[in-house]
């Protein structure tokens, strides 16, 4: 009887892992929202730093979280460093492309809990006296993250964090 159980803990475990071997090696977790403010208001708000860490969700999920801003204020080469309790990590972000108002790209890079090393972008479009701004991360899912991937599901982690962000840029963005 012991025996059986052992061989079907086995199995289990192999089935689990060779699922996770089938999964994607890569990611995207994206988010949407609509925000009645034109796109000219809203980029500013996310291409500098000090602006975007006053409405970043993870921000918020630390209120003793260490941070040190480095580099030009806003744009390519803006960095901020970041450590904080295990809601937020411990990594970096630094802005590697702004181009007024349509989009931002950063890199992301976190060493702790984790280490990986991301692209965050953000995309605004027009719509009418809208704008939809879209935040996106992706990036390389190596087999830990996979595995994890099995019994957590990611995108909706991270998808939660995304809306939360977006909507308090929403909230700032459209104060008169």
């Amino acid at each position: 009887m012991i025996r059986a159980i052992l061989v079907l803990a086995v199995l289990a475990v192999g089935a689990v892992l060779l699922y996770a071997a089938t999964r994607p090696d890569t990611f995207r977790v994206e988010r949407t929202a609509s925000i009645r403010a034109p796109a000219a208001k809203i980029h500013p708000l996310i291409a500098d730093l000090r602006q975007f860490n006053t409405w970043n969700p993870y921000e918020k999920k630390d209120p003793s979280l260490k941070g040190r801003y480095r580099g030009a204020s806003s744009g390519p080469g803006a960095g901020y460093d970041f450590e904080g309790n295990k809601d937020v990590g411990k990594g970096s972000i630094e802005i590697v492309e702004s181009a007024p108002p349509s989009r931002v790209a950063m890199k992301l890079d976190m060493l702790a809990p984790f280490e990986a090393h991301n692209l965050v972008e953000f995309t605004l479009a027009p719509r009418g006296e809208a704008t939809e701004v879209t935040w996106s991360m992706r990036g390389p899912s190596p087999f830990v993250a996979r595995l994890v991937g099995v019994f957590m599901n990611m995108d909706r982690m991270i998808g939660r964090d995304f809306e939360a962000g977006l909507a308090n840029l929403k909230a700032i963005a459209e104060r008169p």
